[in-house]
């Protein structure tokens, strides 16, 4: 049984040219081009990390050189490895991974024979409007049973957490089984333990209900990155094609490691030719914030 958790922080990385050039180069090429395309560049930053983080895993825990790994993604958009490793035994139960990112951080979560969605919130305050009135917005999103542990949660803050929280588990759920926008969110609740989320633990006792049964067989491990990213992990029944591993339950959980610029490239090796006005572009990306707030104190 393997199991992998992994950080990098996106918002405090401010790359070098080299960093940048290096990072473009070790990536498949049609990649390249689609984080080329941001507009913004911490969103380029989020994407890249992704990809690198993705990379590392299929080359340090599945065994595949950085150079022949050939990553697709799906008609949804989901990335999956285009040639399949072979299983042979219960050592090489097929691996199952998933991304996310938001706020400062992207994510990768990755499973041996166990399906896994994850999904990281970052708690803020919405943008254009009251707590209450986003709050109204929502309410489809969730239960009443849900809303009623929400809403009492104690300040707007502490509210807009557990709304974060809730939203992450379910979002997490929707990614491991792959089905997207169409999924009723209501068909599924959370129940959640009266013990704390608090850094540096993994928290498992959060239940979940789906059409009002509750699914002994879905273990959702959550965590807080630091005090404002919280970080839903789903595991999914056993994959029945694969000997059966442990339950999730009787394992110890895996807390996130947050990995530095070096080692998420630790593994890598360049994939294409060095493209100076990649970072030129990237550049006016980053520096794009800073003219207009100039500009704006100008006036």
């Amino acid at each position: 049984m393997g199991s992998v958790r992994w950080a990098f922080r996106c918002g405090s990385w401010t790359p070098s040219r080299s960093d940048w050039l290096f990072a473009a180069r070790c990536i498949q090429r049609e990649e390249k081009d689609r984080i080329g395309q941001f507009v913004f560049a911490k969103d380029a930053k989020s994407a890249m990390a992704g990809r690198l983080l993705l990379r590392r895993f299929v080359c340090e825990k599945m065994g595949i050189p950085w150079s022949e790994i050939r990553l697709e993604r799906s008609p949804r958009g989901k990335p999956y490895l285009a040639t399949p490793v072979k299983v042979s035994s219960e050592s090489d139960l097929a691996w199952s991974f998933n991304l996310s990112h938001q706020g400062d951080y992207t994510v990768l979560a990755a499973e041996q024979g166990r399906q896994v969605g994850v999904d990281i919130m970052k708690t803020a305050m919405p943008g254009s409007s009251s707590v209450p009135e986003f709050f109204r917005i929502m309410t489809r999103q969730f239960t009443a049973h849900e809303w009623s542990t929400i809403q009492s949660a104690g300040s707007e803050h502490q509210q807009l957490a557990a709304f974060y929280r809730h939203w992450a588990l379910k979002e997490s759920f929707i990614k491991a089984i792959g089905t997207g926008l169409g999924f009723n969110l209501q068909r599924v609740e959370f129940h959640l333990p009266s013990e704390p989320l608090t850094q540096d633990r993994v928290l498992r006792q959060t239940k979940m209900h789906l059409d009002e049964e509750e699914e002994e067989d879905w273990v959702f491990e959550e965590s807080l990155l630091d005090a404002d990213h919280h970080v839903a992990v789903a595991l999914g029944p056993a994959d029945n094609t694969c000997p059966a591993p442990h339950p999730p339950s009787l394992l110890p959980p895996t807390t996130f490691t947050v990995l530095s610029f070096s080692e998420l490239i630790g593994s890598a090796s360049p994939l294409t030719d060095e493209d100076p006005a990649y970072w030129d572009s990237f550049k006016m990306k980053a520096e794009a914030p800073q003219r207009q707030k100039d500009t704006h104190t100008s006036t």
